[in-house]
């Protein structure tokens, strides 16, 4: 807070977060008069956020989060990270009813719906995370939408499941092993395994969706897989806040990058 000749005073703080579509993180600077009004006086981009983070699976219809107001790198993570773990509860509830209308057994079906449960779990405990480093989880909007052909639940599957989440499994093992923070690490832990579990059932929906669909649906499949995992990797050379990369464990960019090569040589070629 600094004073200023005609009685105003300025406060400087940070707006906005980094993880999540559409987000980024400011330095902003208000006046205040000594009646109490408040004016912005200035507003500089200090980071742009990841539009790619890599946690659960977004529904389509899912609108942009607002900004977390928190000092707190972590809490602002973690914040955003349960409003994605809750988008991700009403993803895999639309899929199993899509999956239901699209005649896939019972087992595939069963599957979504207890990933849907384990999104009850993660959100929990990111909320959990989130208010201890003094954040609120931002409103979750999704808007409805009709039903969409085998094509479109299979595209969203490549993109979100065998893309997304599979790279995000492979993060979650890691913050399990690296993250300082003993409390993260274990939640980590738990998460990890169910992340696991999650991209073997996109998997497992993607060589199901391949049989019934045509060969130019299953080659602009491929090239949607390959799109999205150039988008990862343009956004994971952005290095995150060392407070993630320490007590969070998220991985720095070198490690990112490997972790993502070797996916792309054991399981996207």
């Amino acid at each position: 807070m600094r004073a200023n000749p005609d009685g105003t005073f300025n406060v400087v703080g940070n707006q906005g977060d980094t993880c999540g579509p559409g987000t980024q993180l400011d330095q902003v600077v208000l006046k205040v008069s000594p009646s109490g009004d408040v004016t912005e006086e200035t507003r500089t981009l200090l980071r742009k956020g990841n539009p790619n983070c890599v946690t659960g699976r977004r529904p389509d219809g899912l609108h942009a989060a607002a900004s977390v107001d928190c000092d707190s790198a972590l809490g602002r993570h973690f914040a955003q990270a349960a409003h994605l773990e809750a988008a991700s509860i009403q993803a895999f509830l639309r899929l199993r009813e899509e999956l239901a209308q699209h005649g896939a057994d019972e087992s595939l079906r069963a599957a979504a719906l207890a990933s849907a449960l384990d999104e009850v779990m993660h959100t929990d405990v990111s909320t959990r995370l989130a208010r201890r480093f003094g954040a609120t989880p931002p409103r979750l909007q999704v808007e409805a939408r009709p039903p969409r052909s085998l094509f479109e639940v299979a595209l969203e599957n490549i993109v979100e499941g065998c893309t997304r989440e599979t790279y995000g499994a492979l993060v979650a093992h890691y913050q399990a092993l690296h993250a300082r923070d003993e409390e993260i690490r274990g939640v980590m832990a738990r998460i990890a395994e169910d992340e696991t579990r999650h991209a073997e059932l996109s998997w497992a929906i993607d060589r199901w969706a391949h049989e019934r669909l045509s060969d130019a649906e299953r080659a602009t499949l491929r090239e949607a897989r390959q799109r999205a995992v150039e988008t990862l990797r343009e956004e994971l050379a952005s290095a995150p806040d060392a407070q993630l990369i320490d007590a969070a464990g998220i991985p720095p960019p070198e490690v990112a990058a490997s972790m993502l090569a070797s996916l792309e040589r054991e399981l996207w070629a």
